[in-house]
């Protein structure tokens, strides 16, 4: 039995190198996704902006800080000090609308400020 398996050893070693090699597959194509258009984040200077034109008689805001209001959340939440205030003592909702933040609820965030 050795003595078979010996011998057909060396023509199975001729018979594997005789293959053709398999050809390469070819690369599927990969859509490319559109593009997000996405908003800015909003900051202090666009923050102070906002509320300055929702709220012409508060005092203006002297420091801001804006956040996600939660995962998968459009809302962004922003913490505020008016005047010579530098503590973040207000909150203010920003929501966007067509393309751009605006205030939500302004007339209880100008009465807040007032």
């Amino acid at each position: 039995m050795k003595k078979l398996a010996l011998s057909l050893l060396p023509i199975l070693a001729l018979a594997a190198c005789n293959e053709e090699q398999a050809a390469e597959p070819t690369p599927a194509e990969t859509a490319t996704p559109e593009p997000i258009e996405t908003m800015a984040a909003p900051d202090q200077a666009l923050f102070t902006e906002l509320h300055g034109a929702a709220c012409p008689e508060a005092k203006p805001v002297n420091t801001a800080v804006c956040k996600r209001a939660g995962i998968g959340s459009d809302d962004v939440i922003c913490e505020y000090g008016l005047g010579d205030d530098e503590y973040l003592r207000n909150k203010a909702t920003l929501t966007p609308e067509d393309g751009e933040w605006a205030l939500k609820d302004s007339e209880t965030v100008c009465a807040a400020g007032a």
